[in-house]
């Protein structure tokens, strides 16, 4: 059977969606106001691709006032929102070639025809909003009926967006009114409520702390600190980045763009140190460590790719000495004449996802300068690790930890263990031996499931969410389910350059029985995950103290089952005739029964299903 999906050349790909434009011109033409009318793709300055539409009107019913607006909820009711173009442009007439066919290329910029029914932000709260969402969401031109999420918004930009407010305007703005507010206007009025009411108590400023002593580790190092003491040695928390290089490296400039790297962030730096009963932060001198250079080029294609994969499981399971330092290992591999390897260990008392995102971007940026003999140029970082850690001390005490954990005491009081069917018995002792089982979601599913998203008003995360809760309902049998979730923990927009473990964890608990149908378990996982989100400042440890549950060496407290949210590392890139290519790492560690992590591509959805070999076969987690 052969299925007609329309001409090639008018199929594109937007924010990972494929897209009919002809779907969108004739839901477009529909509009009794139309006359004519044309979508197109056009890309900003930023290499981010944007619908466009040109429309001409009927004479005898020309939209007038909000027409942009009325178009863009008239398609809205048709079409997925990643099918609503970004722009509406206006014109007399579209412009035609020799031929009568319309000329694509002689259509105007949208940006500079962008006073045509585009309602520029009005007044300085719609003004500094709009240049926020520029800023996080890469588009030029923002209107005051924009909406977030259409953009390309989603909860890691809200918490940012969120960040912004209270860096420009001293405000604590809750997470959950971009959701209840998404456009710009809405938003802005929010704000202008909020900014009305009775003053806030705002956290202290985040700024560099005076160092009379060694300073403290935070409470998410300190806990990692704590679990070293108890299994010491274990590879649980080392976090592997394996990057695959072509071109003419030079090894010299990129060790010295490494210690361009160290000297900025501190954490490079860090280990662990005593005083006065306590452990500490300390640091060593830049340049502690080499650059290990190994040259393979000896070997046969088959023995190199042998021998790679031996010494990246060895880096893996090599334990890191926390009091000695350094808390890395970067080791380069020369495959051939213009192929490399670069193995980046990393132990993740100084390191998180996000992190690792801003390594990548200033290492390559560092390895530039080197190249061109020129000075690093990046913004000063406003604060080091060690005085968010006095920060997070000095302000999470008292009445505000107190508040924080009343929460948390309330929302999980009487949570029971998930009882999921295993393989083999539970051990009496939680071993961390683990495997993975990768299945990949196509690209129709994940834009059925971004429109199913954005028509109920929660993120793709939320709606996998549920999915997941459904899947260990049914596994377990018990409707009380709660499951673990890691976060960035960067709430304060002086965090986001810099290196460090600032992730948290937290817990979303869902009562699935009564949820008489998928709207209505939407609605709650959103609520609960806003609900978490707004007490996430909380160290999952603090959490875990206040409630004092029944311990067991056996399974990990409060939950045993992870949900993740994961972002692309390394897209493909390039530092000027060198191209990067990310590798995932062979990873045998489990630190839950199981962890579910999801990321979204071009490609599709990626779900990458972590679980302890202890507990479980491979045929019964393909089952999941």
């Amino acid at each position: 059977m052969l299925e007609f999906v329309g001409r090639l050349d008018h199929q594109v790909k937007v924010r990972g969606y494929r897209i009919e434009l002809g779907e969108i011109e004739q839901a477009l033409l529909e509009h009794p106001a139309v006359r004519e009318g044309i979508v197109v793709v056009r890309e900003d300055g930023l290499d981010n691709k944007q619908l466009v539409a040109y429309v001409v009107a009927v004479q005898d019913q020309e939209p007038v006032g909000e027409w942009q607006a009325t178009l863009r909820a008239y398609l809205g009711e048709r079409l997925p929102d990643y099918m609503v173009p970004s722009h509406f442009v206006l014109l007399e007439a579209l412009p035609l070639t020799a031929n009568g066919k319309v000329d694509r290329r002689a259509l105007p910029d949208p940006h500079l025809r962008a006073e045509q029914g585009l309602h520029h932000p009005q007044g300085p709260i719609e003004e500094l909003l709009a240049g926020i969402w520029q800023e996080l969401l890469h588009v030029p031109v923002i209107s005051s009926h924009d909406h977030f999420f259409t953009l390309g918004g989603h909860s890691l930009l809200a918490m940012q967006v969120v960040a912004r407010i209270r860096q420009q305007l001293g405000l604590e703005l809750p997470l959950r009114t971009l959701f209840e507010a998404p456009t710009l206007a809405a938003l802005s009025q929010r704000v202008q409520q909020q900014l009305r009411a009775e003053p806030q108590e705002l956290l202290p400023p985040l700024q560099p702390f005076a160092r009379s002593a060694p300073p403290p580790l935070s409470f998410a190092q300190e806990r990692l600190w704590f679990l070293e003491q108890l299994e010491p040695g274990q590879p649980t928390y080392h976090v592997p980045l394996i990057l695959r290089l072509h071109g003419q490296l030079d090894p010299a400039a990129l060790q010295a763009s490494w210690h361009l790297l160290e000297a900025r962030h501190e954490g490079l730096r860090l280990r662990i140190e005593t005083h006065e009963g306590q452990a500490v932060q300390g640091l060593l001198p830049v340049g502690s460590s080499p650059l290990l250079h190994l040259d393979l080029s000896g070997l046969s294609p088959q023995e190199r790719e042998s021998e790679l994969r031996r010494l990246a499981r060895a880096e893996i399971h090599h334990p890191f000495d926390l009091v000695r330092g350094p808390l890395w290992r970067l080791r380069l591999l020369r495959l051939e004449a213009e192929d490399w390897v670069l193995l980046l260990m990393m132990h993740h008392i100084i390191t998180d996802g996000w992190s690792m995102q801003v390594l990548l971007h200033e290492l390559s940026q560092a390895y530039l300068a080197q190249q061109h003999g020129r000075t690093l140029s990046l913004p000063a970082l406003p604060i080091q690790y060690a005085d968010y850690a006095l920060w997070q001390r000095q302000w999470l005490q008292g009445a505000r930890l107190e508040a924080q954990l009343a929460y948390w005491r309330e929302r999980l009081a009487g949570l029971e263990p998930l009882q999921l069917p295993t393989d083999h018995p539970r051990p009496s002792v939680q071993s961390s031996r683990g495997a993975r089982q990768v299945l990949h979601l196509s690209v129709s599913l994940q834009q059925q499931l971004q429109a199913l998203s954005r028509q109920e008003g929660v993120t793709l995360f939320m709606t996998l969410l549920a999915g997941w809760l459904l899947v260990l309902q049914r596994y377990s049998g018990q409707s009380d389910v709660a499951v673990g979730t890691p976060i960035a923990n960067r709430s304060q927009a002086e965090l986001e350059g810099l290196l460090g473990f600032f992730v948290n964890t937290l817990v979303l608990r869902c009562q699935l029985e009564g949820q008489a149908n998928l709207r209505q378990l939407l609605a709650q996982v959103r609520e609960v995950t806003l609900g978490a989100y707004s007490h996430q400042e909380v160290p999952f440890e603090r959490v875990v103290e206040a409630l004092q549950p029944e311990r067991e060496l056996n399974r990990s407290p409060l939950f045993q089952v992870m949900f993740a949210g994961q972002q692309e590392v390394l897209p493909q890139q390039s530092w000027e005739g060198i191209t990067l290519q990310g590798e995932d790492p062979e990873l045998d560690v489990a630190k839950f029964d199981l962890t579910l992590g999801v990321a979204e591509s071009e490609q599709g959805i990626e779900a990458a299903l972590e679980y302890n070999t202890n507990l479980f076969e491979p045929a019964t987690v393909k089952r999941m």
